[in-house]
């Protein structure tokens, strides 16, 4: 099974403008997630997809894989089912650009996990919630699964509502990681379906796959590092990194 990554680049981030570019560490954020997806040893290739020609030379300077896409793209899945549509591929990873410090391991999980399920369309993974403020937070996406592993709803409410506790229940809801694994043909199939009313009402993508009736299975992993949204999670991640280089 062939499986390929590839992480949007969108250079017009609104909380973080420019955060794919951002070079205080002395390699771009987008590159510092490249190098980890490339440790992956599931993945045959990794491709970053991008709308911005200054991305595009960024990626030119360290020798990153980089493809042009439209600059109409509403998403990051509607620009990597752009840039997978003439890729031989059976598996389309999508990685975000802001996650330098994800575990390769976890990518491998994710990969062995639509292997094993043949029958499944997407993947993607979940961690458990191990701080109960998490659940009141709408930045953080909750997901409830069945007894199989395939996810029933994400939300950014807290759910699953315990009735005798009076709040979320935090043994029963996983937090979900932002990554995502589609079969190819699937993934040129649900871009091209229209925005579902629960997708429109909680902004949250996969909704749309649950609600056309399609099955997501999610794989549980034991933790995983938060992406960089802010300027402060980038400055508290170049500390982090002079600090393993001390």
């Amino acid at each position: 099974m062939k499986n390929i990554v590839i992480i949007p680049a969108r250079y017009d981030s609104t909380r973080f403008h420019g955060k794919v570019l951002a070079k205080e560490t002395g390699k771009y954020l987008v590159q510092h997630t490249y190098e980890r997806v490339l440790s992956a040893s599931s993945v045959s290739s990794v491709l970053i997809a991008t709308d911005s020609e200054l991305v595009m030379t960024a990626c030119r300077q360290f020798g990153g894989n980089c493809v042009m896409t439209g600059d109409y793209h509403k998403s990051g899945t509607d620009r990597i089912a752009q840039a997978a549509a003439n890729i031989d591929a059976d598996i389309i990873i999508n990685v975000q650009a802001d996650e330098p410090e994800i575990d390769p391991a976890d990518i491998d999980m994710l990969a062995a996990l639509m292997a094993k399920n043949p029958d499944v369309v997407m993947g993607t993974l979940v961690t458990e919630i191990s701080d109960p403020a998490w659940m009141n937070n709408p930045n953080v996406v909750k997901a409830v699964l069945d007894s199989r592993g395939r996810a029933i709803y994400f939300s950014r409410s807290p759910i699953p509502f315990n009735r005798a506790k009076g709040c979320g229940d935090t043994d029963l809801a996983f937090r979900h990681i932002g990554i995502y694994a589609y079969r190819k043909d699937f993934l040129l199939k649900i871009t091209k379906m229209p925005q579902t009313p629960l997708e429109k009402c909680e902004s949250l993508e996969q909704l749309r796959v649950i609600e056309n009736g399609f099955s997501i299975i999610a794989g549980k992993v034991a933790a995983s590092p938060e992406g960089i949204d802010t300027q402060s999670q980038y400055e508290a991640f170049v500390e982090r990194i002079r600090k393993n280089n001390r």
